[in-house]
C-alpha cells in the first residue's frame, strides 16, 4: 500500500468496526487494515458484549476498543462518537479489504485538498464480492452492485463511508435492529449520491451458504420489500434470525 502514508496527511479516517463474537474473523480485517493504522489512521473497534476471543484478539491491533449495547446500529454510534477522523468508514467484522480498495478511498479523500479540509467526496460505498465459489454468488454480488449504483442504496457489507460532518448531520445510524444501512444511506442520498468505488471488498458468503443461497436471496428480498413498504424493523429482525 505504498500511497498510504502520504494520506495521513490529508484526510484522516476513522474505521469503525462493531463486533460480537467474532474471533474467527477479526484478526485477517485488522491485519488488511494495520498499514493504514501505521499510517495514522485511526482503527476503533466497538463490541457488543462477545463470549469468544474477540477483545482479546483485536485489543492490541486497534487504538480504540469499546463497549457499546449489543446492535450494529449502537454499536456503530458510540464508534462515530468518539471518532477523531474527517472521514469514517464502517466495516463488517467478517469483510477483508484488498489494499486497492483502500486506496482507492484515500485517493478520493486526498481530492479534498489541503489537511484538515472538507473532502471532495461526502460519503458512498464499495463493490462487494463474496467469498464463496458457487456461481450463483457471482450473480448477486453483480446484482447487489448494481442496484446500489441505480438506487444509491448502500448495505454494510459494501463498507459504507461518509464525512464526519455529514453523520451527525443525518444524525447517525437509526437506533434499529436491522436495515441501519438502508435507513442512513437514505437519509445521507437527499444530501448527495454516493460515490461507488469499483475495487472490491470480498465480504463472507457464510450467511448465504449455511442458509441456503436461494433461499436468503429471496428472504433478504422480502425483508427489503417489506422495510419499503414500511414493515417494523424490530419485526423484520426477528424473521432474518
Amino acid at each position: 500500500m505504498p500511497a498510504t502514508a502520504g494520506a495521513a496527511q490529508s484526510v484522516r479516517l476513522s474505521i469503525i468496526t462493531p463486533t460480537l463474537n467474532e474471533a474467527s474473523a477479526i484478526s485477517a480485517l485488522l491485519g488488511d487494515l494495520a498499514p493504514l493504522r501505521a499510517a495514522g489512521h485511526e482503527l476503533i473497534l466497538v463490541d457488543g458484549g462477545s463470549s469468544d476471543a474477540t477483545r482479546a484478539l483485536a485489543e492490541p491491533l486497534v487504538d480504540r476498543l469499546l463497549d457499546a449495547p449489543r446492535g450494529r446500529a449502537a454499536q456503530m454510534n458510540a464508534g462515530a462518537q468518539v471518532a477523531t477522523g474527517e472521514l469514517l468508514w464502517f466495516l463488517h467484522a467478517d469483510s477483508r479489504v484488498p489494499a486497492a480498495a483502500a486506496e482507492a478511498l484515500l485517493a478520493a479523500a486526498r481530492a479534498g485538498g489541503r489537511p484538515g479540509m472538507r473532502p471532495v467526496v461526502r460519503w458512498g460505498r464499495f463493490d462487494v464480492r463474496l467469498s464463496g465459489r458457487h456461481p450463483l454468488l457471482r450473480v448477486i454480488e453483480r446484482a447487489m452492485n448494481l442496484r446500489s449504483c441505480l438506487s444509491g442504496i448502500a448495505t454494510g457489507d459494501q463498507g459504507l463511508f461518509v464525512t464526519r460532518a455529514d453523520f451527525t448531520a443525518v444524525g447517525g445510524f437509526p437506533n434499529i435492529p436491522l436495515m441501519e444501512d438502508i435507513a442512513l444511506s437514505r437519509r445521507l442520498r437527499r444530501l448527495a449520491r454516493p460515490l461507488c468505488l469499483r475495487p472490491a471488498l470480498i465480504t463472507s458468503s457464510r450467511r448465504w451458504e449455511s442458509r441456503g443461497i436461494l433461499r436468503t436471496m429471496v428472504l433478504m428480498w422480502r425483508l427489503r420489500l417489506a422495510y419499503a413498504l414500511g414493515a417494523d424493523p424490530a419485526r423484520l429482525a426477528r424473521l432474518y434470525r
